[in-house]
């Protein structure tokens, strides 16, 4: 199942087409109340034919407002070697405000500073859940969907020790999309392949399976603290090319286009200004 929204409500997008998930059932069109009875709509949406869809629309992000952005910091031994830290021991957690997140095409307003990009997939969760066995966590996922972990340095590593919500959390600075995508579409859940263009350049690549924690140790981690709900986001970190680490430093500039793929979702892109 790939699922987004248009306008706010949740719908199925297949074929560059979608289906208003509340115009065709019992279901709610808001995103939250619809993945709270995950059940339900997977077991709804495996019965639409494609013949069903037929509306167009411009996709926003498939959460259009979760309750909690959960995101993790040097889940990927490059990103960590460059960065001039060991490899966690354990997931080092921070959060994301959710009035940064965006959708998949989106124009956005550099803050002054020092901007800094960083793809990421993203997991969307579903059912959720307190305390939730590692054994069980890929069934609390309702689907992977790409993300920008969009950074402003200065406010991040501002002040001893570092504080970095504020930094990554400015209008904008989280956009993801362009759906969100069940993990039993993929041919490996645990390794899908990513990159990220800035322009014409290469600049981050990888797999998933180069987490150090992987999405269902993130999913058991998190929610033995904090319980997980319908719609919420963990952006699981980044692998090595941020522009902070290179030699010189590289920041985003105004005119700038960054371009951020996932294999089996799609692409999101931002220009800035």
């Amino acid at each position: 199942m790939r699922f987004g929204t248009i306008d706010g409500r949740l719908a199925l997008v297949r074929d560059g087409l979608a289906l208003d998930v509340a115009a065709h059932s019992d279901l709610p069109a808001d995103p939250l109340a619809a993945l709270a009875r995950f059940d339900e709509l997977a077991a709804w949406a495996a019965s639409r034919d494609i013949s069903d869809f037929s509306a167009k629309g411009v996709l926003g992000p498939p959460v259009p407002n979760p309750r909690q952005v959960f995101a993790v910091a040097l889940n990927y031994r490059p990103h960590a070697a460059e960065a001039g830290f060991q490899p966690p021991d354990e997931p080092l957690i921070f959060t994301k405000f959710p009035s940064c997140i965006a959708g998949p095409i989106t124009e956005v307003t550099l803050p002054p500073g020092k901007p800094d990009w960083e793809i990421e997939v993203v997991a969307v969760i579903g059912r959720g859940g307190f305390r939730i066995g590692r054994d069980r966590a890929w069934a609390a996922v309702a689907g992977l969907t790409v993300g920008q972990d969009l950074s402003e340095r200065g406010v991040q590593l501002r002040g001893a020790p570092a504080q970095f919500s504020l930094g990554k959390s400015f209008p904008g600075f989280g956009p993801i999309g362009p759906v969100a995508v069940t993990p039993d579409e993929f041919p490996d859940r645990d390794d899908i392949g990513f990159e990220c263009h800035l322009g014409d350049e290469l600049v981050q690549h990888g797999r998933t399976n180069q987490m150090i924690f992987p999405i269902d140790d993130l999913v058991a981690r998190i929610s033995a603290v904090c319980p997980l709900l319908p719609g919420d986001l963990i952006f699981t970190g980044t692998p090595a090319g941020v522009g902070n680490r290179r030699n010189p430093p590289r920041y985003l500039q105004p005119g700038e286009t960054l371009v951020s793929r996932v294999e089996g979702i799609g692409e999101i892109r931002q220009t800035f200004r």
